[in-house]
């Protein structure tokens, strides 16, 4: 039956009550205690400290992982129709995100810690497997969750950044060789190699925190973005700041004002360092996960992306490569005149494949 949004992001106040979970360890989760009629809030323990989730439904676990710069808040359209569909649907704040733990050190982001927290998500729910999908850099998290814990993440679901598997050239070159004075950059600076300077990107940011957030939904949605002719929102012009290519006009039909207020109000508590520290920690991943080079997911997978993300055309060859890298791939599709932010500018449509490819899950 109809579901509205989850709009409500306050963390549950009550004392929690730890009960041991299946696997034998502590858990602040109460099975009994959700109905699927609202969504709880929730403090679970993991090797980062804790992981704050947000909790809807009953039935096969799904857990869902956000992207930069957002939060659980990015699922709020997805936790009531996957717990509509029969599903306990968990969203979680990824570690250096909203209410969940931020360690000071660079490294404590590396691709291995995120995904010990993934599985200890798990446990601490007292369950043995579950289902992870993930959007944007989640989308990669989910990828690695699968490929390195096959014996909890019995399926996958990646939207807006295909799976592309561990190995090739170092990132840190790859970023840099894109400025190539011979390219289509020539002289500019990607993203991601902008924010891998601890406190660069953060004197950017901070000092207007909501203002920077809207301008880069809106840089990044179909119905807001730049005219292909403008300069790319993904560079920095030499001496430039990533805002000063983001579109100066309304928000994106997505997001509301108070919505926006959300997601700026979270990162003005936190600060943005533990988020961009994930980018900063893209070699030790090469360097960590150098064993798995060119490592198929074997586990059923589905894809969702935007036909007007830069995440789809860039990584085109990745999704071509599919059927070798994603063996079990099951659905694929690329939705029309869509931008990145998929299950927020598409939530209907999004709603409609997963739970579809979820129920036709062995199991």
């Amino acid at each position: 039956m109809p579901q509205q949004p989850v709009t409500d992001p306050q963390p549950v106040t009550e004392p929690m009550s730890y009960q041991r979970s299946a696997t034998g360890r502590q858990s602040s989760v109460d099975p009994q205690s959700v109905t699927g009629r609202r969504p709880v809030h929730r403090m679970v323990p993991s090797p980062a400290g804790r992981i704050h989730l947000v909790e809807q439904g009953s039935g096969p676990l799904v857990l869902l992982v956000h992207g930069f710069p957002e939060s659980w808040y990015s699922w709020r359209h997805q936790l009531p129709a996957l717990a509509a569909a029969g599903f306990r649907a968990v969203a979680i704040d990824v570690r250096g995100y909203g209410r969940s733990s931020r360690p000071d050190a660079v490294e404590a982001y590396r691709m291995l810690d995120l995904v010990a927290d993934n599985v200890a998500v798990v446990e601490a729910l007292g369950e043995r497997s579950a289902v992870i999908v993930g959007h944007d850099w989640g989308a990669n998290i989910a990828a690695h969750s699968a490929l390195l814990r096959p014996d909890v993440f019995r399926a996958v679901g990646l939207l807006s950044v295909p799976y592309t598997p561990p190995g090739g050239p170092k990132p840190s070159d790859v970023f840099a060789g894109m400025s190539d004075p011979a390219g289509p950059f020539a002289g500019q600076e990607f993203y991601v190699s902008y924010f891998q300077e601890p406190g660069r990107a953060e004197a950017e940011i901070e000092p207007d925190v909501r203002g920077w957030l809207a301008g880069l939904y809106a840089a990044l949605s179909a119905d807001t973005m730049p005219a292909p002719e403008a300069p790319d929102p993904h560079f920095v012009a030499p001496g430039g700041r990533m805002r000063d290519r983001f579109p100066d006009g309304p928000l994106p039909s997505w997001l509301t004002e108070k919505e926006l207020d959300v997601y700026a109000g979270e990162f003005e508590r936190t600060g943005l360092t533990g988020a961009l520290n994930r980018y900063r920690n893209m070699d030790r991943d090469w360097a960590d996960l150098a064993a798995h080079q060119g490592a198929p997911i074997t586990q059923p997978s589905l894809f969702l992306g935007g036909n007007r993300d830069a995440s789809t055309t860039w990584l085109a060859d990745a999704i071509e490569a599919y059927p070798t890298t994603l063996p079990g791939l099951t659905a694929s599709h690329l939705l029309d005149g869509c931008g990145h932010w998929l299950q927020q500018e598409r939530p209907e449509e999004t709603n409609r494949l997963l739970t579809e490819w979820l129920a036709a899950l062995p199991g």
